[in-house]
């Protein structure tokens, strides 16, 4: 049997397992946004142009694909963790995220074929990487006393939250190398982590042994990706609207996805062996923590976005950027926030063991809506000065809420059922990430329907475009210009093409497609757009804020429990049976009052 160097009681041990598990959420996020930048490079490189109607299927689970698998199984393989290991379901998924990274950057074929290649094997890293987020956690709180997890879960979280960011920035950087280095760079902190784990990780926890839940698990997964594959297609438009949204089968997808997420319920209720115990939202600081970690998950995912597009279609180009050169540059100037998170994060989670998570999780988010209003108060063409100030404030309000809250969620729940609370936990991330996608920049074009279509029309005629294809392109959904801008084209250049283009005057056909004619174009129908998106996330963030400070004072359930236990030991006899603890704690106690 495999001997780990260090034992579970031994000083060091607990940062050995943070170490490693950090490291391993690390590559995991990174994973997920570092294609964002880099697509543009990715799709030259297999020969498929991203902007064709044809070819926005494969665009669009380029992008939300990895999001969607992880946030379906991250539950699954928490429970699994928690019947057969979480350090043997961690270090399987370091294998399998390293193997499938392999199989991407591997792509032997060209045009349809290689994007169908690229995305089957994202979305076998993306399993690798649900069971990397789904027993993280868990393993830390198994190794760290509740008084030491705030610091742990506030290191693990900054990697975790940081990590989207600093994938952005590495996407640009390894586009320029190749495009097949966008995925091998994972291999060798894949190989080193995997052998680093399986030598050193081992099972600190306790288990928490049964069958598994087939029900369950199918009722789970198919509910779950019914609903966000619905929200992420609801950004093409259809019918003659914007937006996908009045689309049979999108509806489908939304109705469909939360019937059977009912039937989940019903199922899990009845279930012996339930693959998540919902009794565990009983805990009032568990399910306040999570539906706080769902809003504040959409509103970072949409501001992630928006950024994007702002510094890539906008600001970088009026500030000299050649297009193709935006997407590095956007990862570069979204830097501040990243910094925010490295510094807020471990403070506030060190802090919130000695005086709980509410306050700091609580603030952190009203910070971060208070961000989005200095967002929209800012002009399109910004002084970079202003918005690295408050990128920064919003990192710092991110990290504050994010380790106080997750280590709040971790120590709420019965030691057996770190696994799936680890895995809920992170599907609520992952879902709240994947469902901005859908959600914000359907907001963004819903803005952009209003004014986009004159202004560009009338744009276009002054230069020379001919009235019939002026019209045509200004009919066309906004969310062709927000790809192109979100992909790092020149969007004007990508909807005329060089049959039109070359028909024009020379100095038309510069002005056109130079650095200031679609920036100046949209600035005004963008902000239009952003304060539909920035109000709506600014609000997410407040209901969110309030959510938190509902959790209750500080709460660790094995303190409280123990506490119940030993005061039981003191009315009974030596020889009697004292009652399961736990259980009662689940249905009977009030967890939301001091531990």
């Amino acid at each position: 049997m495999r001997q780990p160097f260090l034992a579970s009681d031994h000083p060091r041990y607990k940062w050995v397992a943070l170490s490693n598990t950090t490291l391993g959420t690390l590559m995991a996020t990174i994973s997920g946004s570092i294609v964002l930048i880099s697509l543009p490079a990715i799709f030259k490189g297999i020969e498929l142009d991203a902007l064709q109607a044809s070819n926005v299927s494969y665009l669009l689970w380029m992008i939300m694909g990895y999001l969607l698998v992880t946030a379906v199984f991250v539950v699954a393989f928490g429970r699994l963790g928690d019947m057969y290991g979480r350090v043997r379901i961690y270090n399987l998924g370091f294998l399998v995220f390293t193997l499938a990274a392999i199989g991407c950057a591997a792509v032997p074929y060209q045009g349809g074929a290689g994007a169908l290649w690229l995305i089957v094997w994202r979305l076998v890293q993306a399993v690798g990487g649900a069971m990397l987020f789904a027993n993280s956690t868990a393993i830390i709180t198994d190794a760290f006393p509740a008084d030491r997890r705030g610091l742990a879960m506030g290191i693990n979280q900054v990697a975790a939250i940081a990590g989207s960011f600093v994938g952005l920035v590495l996407g640009g950087v390894l586009a320029v190398v190749h495009w097949r280095a966008v995925f091998l760079v994972s291999v060798p902190v894949g190989v080193v982590g995997t052998i680093w784990a399986y030598a050193s990780l081992h099972e600190a926890g306790e288990r928490n042994p049964g069958r598994l839940d087939w029900p369950g698990n199918v009722t789970f997964s198919l509910g779950l990706t019914a609903l966000l594959a619905a929200s992420t297609y609801g950004i093409q438009p259809y019918g003659g609207q914007p937006t996908g949204w009045t689309n049979p089968w999108v509806l489908a997808g939304l109705i469909g996805g939360v019937a059977v997420l009912g039937l989940f319920v019903w199922v899990e209720l009845r279930s012996p062996a339930p693959m998540l115990d919902l009794r565990l939202f009983r805990i009032r600081a568990f399910s306040a923590g999570n539906l706080a970690s769902l809003l504040a998950a959409i509103g970072r995912g949409g501001l992630q976005f928006m950024l994007i597009i702002w510094l890539q279609g906008i600001w970088l180009p009026l500030h000299g950027y050649a297009y193709e050169d935006t997407p590095l540059w956007a990862g570069i100037y979204m830097l501040p926030i990243t910094l925010g998170f490295l510094v807020a994060g471990p403070i506030s989670g060190t802090l919130s063991d000695r005086f709980g998570a509410r306050g700091f999780a609580s603030v952190g988010l009203l910070v971060v809506a208070g961000t989005f209003v200095l967002y929209l108060l800012m002009p399109v063409n910004f002084e970079y000065w202003q918005f690295a100030v408050v990128s920064l404030l919003s990192g710092i309000g991110s990290g504050m809420f994010g380790a106080p809250n997750r280590t709040a969620i971790m120590n709420s729940v019965p030691a057996s059922e770190r696994g799936a609370a680890s895995g809920v936990s992170a599907t609520v991330q992952n879902a709240g990430s994947s469902m901005s996608i859908g959600v914000f920049f359907s907001l963004m074009v819903v803005g952009l329907a209003g004014s986009l279509p004159t202004t560009l029309r009338d744009g276009l005629l002054a230069h020379g475009v001919p009235d019939a294809v002026a019209g045509k392109l200004a009919n066309l959904p906004p969310v062709d210009s927000l790809f192109a801008a979100f992909l790092g084209y020149n969007p004007i250049e990508s909807l005329l093409g060089p049959s039109v283009l070359g028909s024009l005057d020379p100095a038309d056909a510069a002005a056109l497609t130079g650095k200031e004619f679609f920036p100046q174009l949209i600035s005004g129908p963008f902000h239009d757009g952003l304060v539909v998106v920035f109000v709506v996330a600014a609000v997410m963030s407040f209901i969110g804020a309030l959510a938190s400070l509902s959790r209750g004072k500080r709460f660790v359930h094995d303190e409280h429990v123990g506490a119940l236990g030993r005061t039981l030991e003191g009315t009974v006899r030596e020889d009697s049976q004292v009652p399961a603890v736990e259980p009662v704690a689940l249905s009977r106690i009030d967890p939301g009052g001091e531990g």
